[in-house]
């Protein structure tokens, strides 16, 4: 196996925690819902947007924090959730071009 394949089968090990989090509709109704209010949400506006329990929204944003799509901002008394998810699709964006490369040539 060359080096480059090697790298291949890395980077797609470390892209399966970000794409088990875009498995679930609800981390990806939160995604759109953050995207579409740049300055942020706290769990209350969230759950009410989603029809989940603010537990349930609690839960989703932590696993959606620990990956790296989202950030939480104090103001006041309240967490607020704001969309960062740069460096989650860099990280698939490369696995992809890579992907790609590696198929250049091959036909359909």
């Amino acid at each position: 196996m060359s080096q480059q394949t090697e790298d291949i089968l890395q980077q797609f090990k470390d892209c399966i925690p970000l794409l088990e989090v875009l498995t679930d509709v609800n981390r990806q109704a939160m995604i759109m819902l953050l995207a579409q209010n740049k300055s942020g949400l706290n769990v209350n506006t969230i759950a009410g947007h989603i029809n989940l329990s603010r537990p349930a929204v609690s839960h989703h944003l932590k696993v959606l924090k620990q990956s790296g799509f989202i950030k939480s901002e104090k103001k006041g008394v309240e967490n607020y959730y704001v969309l960062t998810v740069r460096k989650p699709l860099e990280q698939l964006k490369s696995l992809i071009t890579a992907v790609e490369d590696e198929c250049d040539g091959l036909s359909d």
